[in-house]
C-alpha cells in the first residue's frame, strides 16, 4: 500500500495575483455604479419646481418672470420688490423655486410671489 501524505507536504492552491490590467478592469467595475449614480441624481437636482404638494402650498399665487441677460438674483429681487429687503426676496424666489443656490441662467423662468409682484 502507498501512503498519501496530507499536511505541509501537500500541494496548496495558488495565490490570486492581478495584474496592472485586471485591477483597472476591477476598478472600474466597482465604480461604474457609483459614477451612474452621482450622474442620475446630478441631473435632476438643478430643476426648480413650482408644484401642489399641500393644501398650504395650492392656494400660493405667484407669477413668472424670465432672467435677462448678465441679470443676478438679487438684481431681479430688487426689479421685482424694490420696497422689500432683497435678501428676503431672494430667500422667497429660493424657496419657491427649489433653488439650491442663487445661480440663475439668462433666460430662466422664475416664479415670484404675488407679494411682489404687485
Amino acid at each position: 500500500m502507498s501512503a498519501i501524505a496530507f499536511g505541509r507536504g501537500s500541494v496548496q492552491a495558488p495565490r490570486l495575483r492581478l495584474t496592472r490590467r485586471g485591477r483597472a478592469v476591477f476598478t472600474t467595475l466597482a465604480a461604474a455604479p457609483l459614477v451612474a449614480l452621482a450622474v442620475f441624481l446630478g441631473l435632476g437636482g438643478g430643476d426648480a419646481v413650482a408644484g401642489v404638494g399641500t393644501d398650504a402650498s395650492a392656494s400660493a399665487s405667484f407669477t413668472y418672470v424670465s432672467v435677462a441677460p448678465g441679470q443676478s438674483l438679487w438684481q431681479l429681487a430688487e426689479q421685482v420688490a424694490p420696497q422689500a429687503d432683497p435678501r428676503e426676496v431672494v430667500a422667497d424666489i429660493l424657496a419657491l423655486n427649489g433653488l439650491r443656490s442663487a445661480d440663475v441662467q439668462p433666460g430662466q423662468k422664475l416664479a415670484i410671489p404675488l407679494q411682489y409682484a404687485g
